[in-house]
């Protein structure tokens, strides 16, 4: 089984998938639309890509803000979360993300990667980071199925 990891932003939508076993996260791709709220053809991608991947599970990054409230950014990633489970019939988790995007624009900057390209990148390697960080916290627990999680499907 597979978990599928996203990266929701305003424009973007990074994805990462788990390899079979849920160890590892590997990089998909980065969809990109022209509005914030045009959201038809990125739920068609990845509904395809749950199909494609066999994947029984999504994790969305949660961006709460440093102080632990909950933002604007926040509350577009839990309406996101309600379309993804009415959509997929799948359960989606919420993983606190912060400073993802931070860690992943520090690993492109180390690995020489010009300033005007990072964003073809930036997204997809944020989704790698959201996604391990979740895989990781199910093999600490020890846990080899996808269980309950928080309230909500909400890990804080």
């Amino acid at each position: 089984m597979r978990i599928l990891g996203l990266d929701y932003g305003s424009r973007t939508v990074g994805v990462a998938v788990s390899d079979p076993l849920g160890l590892t996260a590997q990089g998909v791709e980065t969809i990109w639309r022209k509005q914030e709220n045009k959201l038809r053809r990125t739920l068609a991608r990845i509904e395809e890509l749950v199909s494609e991947y066999g994947v029984r599970q999504i994790v969305v990054g949660y961006p709460k803000n440093m102080n632990n409230t909950i933002g604007e950014r926040a509350e577009k990633s839990l309406e996101f979360k309600e379309m993804l489970e009415k959509r997929t019939g799948l359960p989606v988790v919420m993983w606190d993300e912060r400073l993802t995007t931070v860690e992943a624009n520090r690993t492109l900057m180390e690995a020489n990667v010009r300033r005007e390209n990072r964003k073809m990148y930036l997204d997809e390697l944020a989704a790698i980071f959201i996604l391990q960080g979740y895989l990781d916290y199910l093999s600490r627990r020890g846990e080899t199925e996808y269980g309950e999680h928080g309230k909500e499907g909400i890990i804080e």
